[in-house]
């Protein structure tokens, strides 16, 4: 059996039969690879997801540590300003409060991104 080439020769085939195998092998590569790239690219929006709910803890962390801090600086700054010293007990420990607990949630905020990227 052959066939007509394009510049009017004869072609066998086997030739139309070795194409065919190229164009199959071809296709299974290309499938391969769609795979991958369609894998690669929800990898790639899991993490920009992932991403994007840090950065949303991040900031109602930040936001409910100005709203509970904010009383204890309004304590501290009406306090100073009313003539109170740094000796007196409410005082002491507004300003200790003020001091410790955005260090302890940054310590904790900073331990659970740590924990949560692996």
């Amino acid at each position: 059996m052959t066939t007509p080439g394009g510049d009017g020769s004869v072609r066998p085939a086997r030739d139309l039969a070795a194409a065919l195998g190229q164009a199959d092998r071809d296709r299974a590569v290309a499938c391969k690879t769609r795979n991958v790239v369609l894998a690669s690219a929800g990898v790639l929006q899991q993490q920009k997801a992932r991403r994007n709910r840090n950065r949303g803890v991040a900031l109602a962390a930040i936001l409910l540590v100005l709203m509970s801090l904010g009383p204890l600086i309004w304590i501290v700054v009406d306090s100073f300003n009313s003539g109170a010293h740094l000796g007196d007990i409410v005082t002491q420990c507004s300003l200790w409060a003020c001091i410790l607990c955005p260090a302890l949630l940054a310590a904790a905020l900073v331990g659970w991104l740590r924990r949560s990227s692996r």
